[in-house]
């Protein structure tokens, strides 16, 4: 069977949290924090290896509350986004600390990826099911040496993924013949009104109304390795047109769209049936305590995952 290994990507600087690292944590009934649940389904699911992906200045945090304990348990390893991790003749832009974003946080684990993998966000609970469909789909489905980059994506429904506690951004798929996606639109600060309708905001900031229905990304793809090699190569042009933007982000979403753009990959849709939440914001922490909660109590997951 194929080798597979789950990247999860916990660099973020957690800023609307209230400035604390928010994916450290400890919302579970026994102290967990969002990434052993994460860790404890992708395992569960079949993946070999998991790869973190952390800033220098939080690595001791890091081990002491949930490395050292995966370790145990896993394989793993880890890669760290920097700032300054920039191709030869880049600098950083005086007055810049914003992440340079997710594609960029991935180019820093080419080193230590040699299989297909998937990716997710460290502060976001995804449920069983997206790791089962993307793990089933790397090893069973996924073509690593198609001319076309062939890659999956879990799709979620919107509105298993709104916050209670204020607007959210989400990347709107839309969708093309045989459950491909067709493109991503950026929809910033979807609000669900009394009325049940969702409107947000385009990225021009002109209002849009959302359908219910609507499938939207959140980070969790499934990807062949040597699709690091491309975000790698084009980070520079990236660089040259955007490097002295103090807040601009190389992002895996508009990478992807790029690349299906330009006839240069396919992403599968997989339907996630599942309720994704999250800690976007401070206020979100009661309440996904009280979510894991109710999952241990239904024995979804044990009372203590290790």
């Amino acid at each position: 069977m194929k080798k597979t290994a789950l990247v999860i990507m916990a660099a973020g600087l957690g800023s609307r949290f209230g400035g604390g690292i928010k994916q450290l944590a400890k919302l579970g009934p026994s102290g967990e924090i969002i990434m052993d649940y994460s860790i404890y389904d992708a395992l569960d699911a079949g993946f070999d290896k998991i790869v973190f992906i952390i800033r220098k200045d939080i690595e001791k945090d890091f081990r002491e509350i949930i490395g050292n304990r995966i370790e145990k348990i896993a394989k793993c390893e880890y890669a760290f986004q920097e700032l300054d991790k920039l191709p030869e003749g880049y600098t950083v832009p005086d007055g810049r600390t914003k992440p340079w974003g997710t594609a960029h946080a991935l180019i820093q684990v080419r080193d230590i990826i040699d299989c297909p993998f998937a990716v997710i966000n460290a502060d976001d609970f995804y449920g069983k099911e997206g790791f089962k469909l993307i793990h089933d789909y790397l090893v069973n489905e996924m073509d690593e040496d198609a001319s076309v980059y062939d890659m999956c994506m879990a799709g979620y429904i919107v509105g298993n993924t709104l916050s209670d506690n204020g607007t959210v951004n989400r990347g709107v798929c839309k969708m093309g013949e045989g459950d491909c996606l067709k493109e991503i639109n950026e929809t910033y600060d979807i609000a669900r009104f009394p009325d049940g309708s969702l409107v947000g905001k385009d990225v021009e900031g002109k209002e849009v109304r959302v359908d219910g229905d609507a499938i939207v990304s959140m980070n969790m793809f499934g990807f062949p390795g040597r699709f690091l090699d491309t975000l790698i190569e084009n980070f520079p042009a990236w660089l040259s047109e955007h490097g002295e933007e103090m807040k601009s982000e190389y992002l895996l979403p508009q990478e992807i769209s790029k690349l299906m753009q330009d006839g240069k990959a396919t992403v599968r849709v997989l339907k996630d049936h599942d309720k994704w939440f999250g800690v976007t914001y401070a206020e979100d922490k009661e309440a996904v305590q009280k979510s894991l909660k109710s999952l241990v109590d239904a024995g979804v997951y044990p009372a203590s995952l290790y």
